[in-house]
């Protein structure tokens, strides 16, 4: 029998949106105030989750504990399954000596800890944002950065703020192409718009990444690298984005911010070395840091053989991103599981949809196809080439499991989460309450997309969830249905570092257990701040020349 959403079940839309809440409010205060656990947060906001849906949307219990079922399994595949193979690859080439040595290369580019920041978390992180996603370039990042002696939160809390201009081009342009498909948007029209709204963005956070690591005078300090590194990459954004299409913007824009960066420090360095590892001001906050040592000098030998593996890495994710090849791995093992209970029985109502429509749900195993399962083979690969034994190998893979297990089952709890709330329609209750704005929609309509991603962790996620709500309301209000769509996927790339995913990804990379919140709580900020500044961006396309000339109709 088919239960249809009910989006204002109280008869009133601000009781409504507040019980809608609750299940997000009790997660992160969990996190944030209460510093439980990460895993028994996650617990407890699905608990409420499950609570709120049957009780007051009236769905059917079943139906909430298979809702929470899908996302438990979609938070194992593909989500924990990368977090372990990436977590794994560490550990091997921690194990053997040749992490050290790649940090010893990087310290030989700059000693200087706000240039490996520009180097490693923002644009080194940009191209594994576009050629996987879903959490890779976090894992990597902070892993590194915890390597070279960054304090945990550090690494944690900027691989974060700095994985974040490049989302909506993510996993080869993913979040666009889908939210195209689902919702009838021109692909490459939504393409060009979120081509002129990121690049600001772009150009900005490195900056503001900086910022928050050093502060405002240590910024300035090294203003010419940054602004290298920023415009590099958002020139680079802006005509990939509006000349090619969306599917190599992060790839493309990550190698020329890189290799802009790296020529630039040929000729330049700053007047002083930042040699501190810690946030400023969180010196004694951020958990424990390895004090700077002396650089060690390898010969060209070593550092290439260090750096294979991470090559390795680069070029497997590559590959497994490509369309065609994941076309190819799914059709030798993709099996797919329809949930009984769940699949085509929940219809979505408007103003969400123009008609009622069914929402799938269905499991698609798609183990050979998933960036984990590339990270996995990059690793093993990795590891012969570091003359590993295949036991030894196992062992460790095994270890890392152990070594993960309350993550996974945090990711795999959150998961349960999102997918409750999208599937009893708790998430579009609290998307309608920025839809009812009037002419503050441009603004509150990005701070939707901003909410859909801190919910879901996933961009295309956030565009599937709210991509047609916007584009109805962009009509009923005339504006560019093409604005408001970019402007769904452009605000919710702020969500990403405040994501219960993204964040337990890094401290998992970081080692940082049960310190979720910590990392919660300093990143909250960084991403509310920068979320309003691309509505007010978005504002500034909708309604004031020459803004408004920007916009693709």
């Amino acid at each position: 029998m088919t239960w249809q959403q009910i989006y204002d079940p109280m008869g009133n839309m601000v009781f409504s949106t507040f019980l809608a809440a609750i299940p997000v409010v009790v997660m992160l205060a969990g996190l944030g105030f209460f510093h439980l656990k990460a895993h028994i947060a996650a617990g407890a906001g699905l608990v409420a989750a499950l609570a709120i849906a049957i009780v007051v949307y009236g769905m059917p219990s079943e139906m909430a504990a298979n809702a929470a079922l899908y996302g438990g399994l979609t938070g194992l595949l593909p989500i924990g399954w990368i977090v372990l193979n990436i977590i794994f690859l560490h550990q091997l080439t921690e194990q053997n000596g040749s992490f050290k040595v790649l940090q010893d290369s990087i310290a030989g580019i700059t000693e200087d800890r706000r240039l490996q920041l520009l180097l490693i978390a923002f644009a080194f992180g940009a191209f594994f944002e576009g050629a996987a996603g879903f959490g890779t370039p976090v894992a990597v990042t902070a892993a590194i950065l915890i390597g070279l002696g960054f304090s945990p939160l550090a690494a944690s809390g900027l691989s974060l703020i700095a994985n974040t201009a490049p989302v909506a081009f993510g996993a080869l342009g993913t979040p666009i192409i889908t939210l195209a498909k689902v919702h009838g948007y021109d692909a490459m029209q939504v393409s060009m718009m979120v081509g002129r709204q990121l690049p600001f963005f772009s150009l900005l956070v490195p900056f503001w990444l900086i910022w928050a690591f050093a502060g405002r005078r240590a910024m300035w300090e090294i203003w010419p690298a940054i602004l290298v590194t920023g415009l590099s990459f958002a020139v680079m954004q802006f005509l990939v984005s509006n000349f090619i299409g969306p599917e190599l913007v992060d790839i493309i824009a990550a190698v020329v911010s890189m290799a802009s960066l790296v020529t630039f420090l040929r000729y330049w360095q700053p007047k002083t070395i930042w040699t501190s590892v810690s946030l400023k001001g969180h010196e004694t906050t951020g958990g424990e840091a390895q004090a700077p040592r002396a650089v060690t000098v390898h010969s060209r030998d070593d550092i290439i053989r260090a750096w294979t593996p991470w090559a390795i890495l680069t070029v497997f994710i590559f590959i497994w991103g490509l369309p065609s090849v994941k076309a190819y791995l799914n059709g030798i093992f993709a099996p797919q599981f329809p949930l009984d209970g769940l699949h085509n029985l929940i219809e979505k109502m408007p103003p969400v949809v123009p008609t009622p429509k069914t929402e799938s749900a269905i499991y698609t195993l798609n183990l050979l196809s998933s960036t984990g399962t590339g990270i996995l083979l990059s690793a093993i690969v990795g590891g012969l080439v570091m003359k590993y034994n295949p036991l030894h190998m196992i062992r460790i893979f095994f270890s890392t499991i152990w070594l993960v297990r309350y993550s996974l089952l945090t990711i795999v709890l959150m998961l349960a989460l999102g997918y409750l709330t999208r599937y009893s329609g708790t998430d579009t209750t609290l998307g309608l309450a920025f839809a009812n704005t009037g002419v503050f929609y441009p603004f509150f309509g990005t701070l939707m997309g901003w909410l859909g991603v801190a919910l879901t962790g996933s961009d295309t996620a956030s565009n599937v969830l709210f991509g047609g709500m916007q584009k109805v309301a962009a009509e009923q209000l005339g504006l560019s249905p093409n604005l408001m769509g970019a402007a769904n996927s452009s605000g919710g790339v702020m969500g990403k570092m405040i994501d219960a995913q993204s964040i337990v990804v890094a401290s998992t990379a970081t080692r940082w257990f049960n310190h979720e919140g910590d990392i919660l709580r300093y990143v909250f900020f960084h991403s509310i701040a920068l979320a309003c500044l691309v509505g007010i961006l978005v504002s500034l396309q909708a309604y004031v020349y020459p803004f408004t000339l920007m916009v693709v109709h």
